[in-house]
């Protein structure tokens, strides 16, 4: 089991590949082959559709005298999924598509359709412009007017892709950001202004009020002062009016 997995043979000294004999087989040997249907078709035996892209075994060879450019085409033999009869196909180099032979026919294909005309209308236009010079010149000039057209439309789109890469996107995020940070201080310098006109105005409207206060408590306490001076000389008057009084005793002894 353990020399399966060696990647050296052993191949004595008088070994000659020469003297292997070559297998010659038929260019018309068939093959078995797994592959899947190459478009849609319906069986002609009994009317059983096939899908694109449907699996099948098929049966592979090549075709006897026909090639394109030198290359092979092949031909290939299904069974159909219903009644097993045999349908085969071959392949089309010309078109790169594949081309049904019998057994079964091939859906209608819009696009294929589509395709063909489109080629038959070319292949008319240059027939045409073969025949009359006058309408290839006129066409040819056509082209040229478009082509200088297009011309001009590269050049302006180069014109505007110059001048977008001369832009510095760093100087222009820089100038943004200083823009933002100029407007900041603006407004911080625009609100701390308005907060000291508004402190200044509070300051002086308690100061005010201070000197009112203030003013009103020195009218009471000179007042005050008044009304205390008043007592005291009444007090007085009342103390030497009571002294130069004689006193009853005196005024009897005086009689």
């Amino acid at each position: 089991m353990g020399e399966r997995k060696v990647l050296n043979k052993y191949y004595p000294p008088d070994f000659d590949p020469a003297l292997i004999p070559r297998r010659i087989l038929p260019r018309d040997k068939q093959y078995v082959v797994r592959l899947m249907a190459p478009f849609n078709m319906r069986c002609l035996t009994c009317g059983e559709y096939i899908y694109k892209g449907r699996k099948f075994n098929a049966m592979k060879e090549t075709v006897e005298g026909e090639t394109y450019l030198g290359l092979w085409i092949f031909r290939f033999y299904i069974k159909c999924t219903r009644c097993a009869s045999e349908i085969t196909f071959k392949t089309d180099p010309k078109n790169a598509d594949y081309q049904c032979e019998s057994g079964a026919t091939r859906n209608f294909e819009h696009w294929k359709m589509r395709d063909k005309d489109q080629e038959d209308a070319d292949e008319a236009a240059r027939e045409e412009e073969e025949l009359n010079p006058m309408l290839a010149l006129e066409r040819r000039t056509e082209e040229s007017r478009q082509e200088m057209d297009v011309m001009d439309a590269l050049e302006d789109i180069r014109d505007a892709n110059t001048r977008a890469a001369t832009v510095d996107l760093d100087s222009l995020i820089n100038k943004k950001q200083r823009d933002q940070y100029a407007m900041l201080r603006e407004i911080e310098e625009r609100d701390e202004e308005t907060a000291r006109s508004v402190f200044k105005q509070r300051v002086l409207r308690v100061a005010d009020e201070e000197d009112d206060d203030g003013a009103a408590n020195k009218e009471d306490h000179d007042e005050e002062e008044e009304d205390q001076d008043e007592g005291d000389w009444r007090e007085q008057s009342q103390s030497k009016r009571s002294r130069d009084e004689p006193t009853p005793a005196a005024a009897a002894a005086a009689a």
